[in-house]
This record gives C-alpha cells, sequence and structure tokens, in this order.
C-alpha cells in the first residue's frame, strides 16, 4: 500500500476566516515568528493546495490545505457559541 495514504494532516481550527498565510503559519506552530513565516512564503517554502504561494497575505479559508516543512495542515472553522 502507498505509504501516502497515510499522510497525517493536522486540523487548525481559526475563529475567523479568511487568515493570513503568514498569520496562519505562525498561529499553528509552524513558523515560530511572522517575520519567519513572511521568509519561508518569500522563499517559496510553502504549497497551499498543492502549488507554491509566495504571497504572504494571501488569504486562507476553510478547507484549505497548507504545506511547509514535511507537514500539512488544514484549516477548519471553529464553532463560536
Amino acid at each position: 500500500m502507498n505509504k501516502d495514504a497515510f499522510e497525517k494532516i493536522m486540523v487548525v481550527a481559526i475563529e475567523e476566516e479568511p487568515i493570513e498565510l503568514y498569520k496562519l503559519l505562525k498561529y499553528s506552530n509552524l513558523a515560530q515568528s511572522g517575520g519567519e513565516a513572511k521568509f519561508v512564503i518569500s522563499e517559496a517554502l510553502v504549497k497551499v493546495n498543492g502549488m507554491v504561494e509566495t504571497q504572504k497575505r494571501k488569504k486562507i479559508v476553510e478547507n484549505d490545505i497548507v504545506e511547509f516543512n514535511s507537514q500539512k495542515l488544514r484549516v477548519a472553522r471553529k464553532i463560536v457559541k
């Protein structure tokens, strides 16, 4: 069986969408700071929905898949009561 079939995707719940890409990287702890997040995006090290993304303020919405540093995350809406 293909090992990709068992690939883990971290789910990150956000209260409001859209969220800017660099903020999502920082919020999800994929980047240590906003500056680091902006740097890795500008260096074309981040993918959104399978495509390299270089826009630091790219609007990310529910069900988008973000990849960086061999990790994938899916954005979900946090249910606020």
